[in-house]
């Protein structure tokens, strides 16, 4: 909650004195800008709510001090805000479906967008796309990473929770890819984020709902255009899953996301969208085409300054593969616990790796932990 200043006049009384409300800002654009300059990774305009950033993984008011606040969006302002960047085939959707998601370009950036209605009025929220393409060097991705990206088939997945970093990760070693191969890459994105030039490779990139009615759709149609390299965005129900799978055995590098936790929690995802009489087959079909995985978190780092990566890295090795195929994925921690010689690293030791470099807090240590009572012996030693 804001809180108001106090000052001393000479005569020694004390004068309260209100913070200063900042006005509603003209357009959605003014707000974005203000974003970018500050580093935030997210804009939340709500109605009945002051305007809201995310910065380092925070989400609080962008005004809320001693000095400056901010006042609750009216149904009015929300909706002015809205209709000040949409078009009008977007509006109409607004109005009709009352909801609308894609990628929001101005000249000073690149936004993805969301925009519903809800009871109150308006909501609008936004992802800000950090326009420079990071290096697999510039995020500390570990080297066995660039050895996932080298094979001309397969399937590499980039896991976690939403905001955890996968489309950087993704837009990293797509990037390699184009600067080290002659390749055709395509990328089915909802919606597109970064914006890859053709480098060595030639890049398509299609956006779902804006290019092609799904992904499984866009997947389909990709496997006819020649590709080398096909990155899905989202891999979430069975038929997007059993292309992407069908695609890497069948010489494509397929690159996908899931919103899992870690590698067994992946597979176990990946296996179960099938029915029951189909599993054994597939998971034979996971164990030959898997080339790895890789789970991150983002977590405040403990000097305020943004927020490092935890990574969870399971490289496939005959190991792995026998696992897979046996339906026992409950022992990959164990496998890569002993698989550190190939580049592999759990989450927990990750996260405990990062606690002793003195770069985040015991408590997001331990409460980010997979095994807690493992972690709390650690810290209890």
């Amino acid at each position: 909650m804001s809180q108001t200043a106090e000052s001393s006049d000479p005569q020694g009384v004390v004068v309260v004195e209100e913070p200063q409300v900042v006005p509603v800002l003209n357009s959605v654009d003014d707000y974005l800008k203000f974003c970018v300059q500050y580093d935030a990774s997210d804009l939340h305009l709500a109605t009945a709510s002051p305007p809201i950033w995310r910065r380092y993984g925070n989400l609080q008011p962008i005004w809320e001090s001693n000095t400056h606040r901010a006042l609750n969006l009216t149904p009015e302002d929300s909706k002015r805000l809205a209709y000040s960047f949409l078009g009008e085939a977007q509006i109409k959707q607004l109005e009709t479906k009352g909801d609308l998601d894609f990628a929001y370009s101005p000249d000073f950036g690149r936004f993805r967008a969301s925009v519903v209605q809800q009871r109150l009025g308006i909501d609008m929220a936004f992802r800000i796309i950090n326009t420079h393409i990071r290096s697999i060097d510039e995020l500390g991705l570990p080297d066995v990473v660039r050895t996932l990206i080298r094979y001309h088939n397969g399937l590499v997945l980039v896991t976690g929770s939403v905001g955890s970093g996968k489309s950087t990760t993704l837009a990293a070693l797509i990037d390699a890819i184009n600067q080290e191969r002659q390749d055709h890459i395509i990328t089915l994105e909802d919606p597109i984020e970064y914006v890859f030039e053709p480098k060595s490779c030639h890049v398509n990139q299609r956006e779902v709902h804006t290019h092609t009615a799904s992904f499984a759709t866009a997947l389909r149609g990709a496997l006819r255009e020649d590709p080398d390299v096909i990155m899905v965005g989202e891999m979430r129900d069975l038929e997007t899953i059993s292309l992407a799978i069908t695609a890497a055995e069948t010489g494509h590098l397929v690159l996908g996301t899931l919103h899992t936790g870690n590698s067994a929690r992946t597979l176990d995802r990946v296996l179960d969208v099938f029915p029951s009489d189909q599993r054994d087959q597939i998971r034979v079909m996971v164990s030959e085409s898997l080339r790895g995985i890789i789970s991150q978190q983002l977590i405040p780092r403990t000097d305020g300054n943004g927020r490092a990566m935890a990574l969870e890295l399971l490289v496939n090795t005959p190991a792995v593969a026998a696992t897979i195929r046996d339906g026992k994925t409950f022992m990959l921690n164990g496998i890569m616990q002993t698989g550190k010689s190939v580049g592999m690293i759990t989450m927990d030791d990750s996260l405990r790796n990062l606690y002793t470099s003195g770069t985040i807090s015991r408590q997001e240590c331990e409460s980010r932990a997979e095994d807690k009572a493992i972690m709390k012996a650690f810290f209890n030693s």
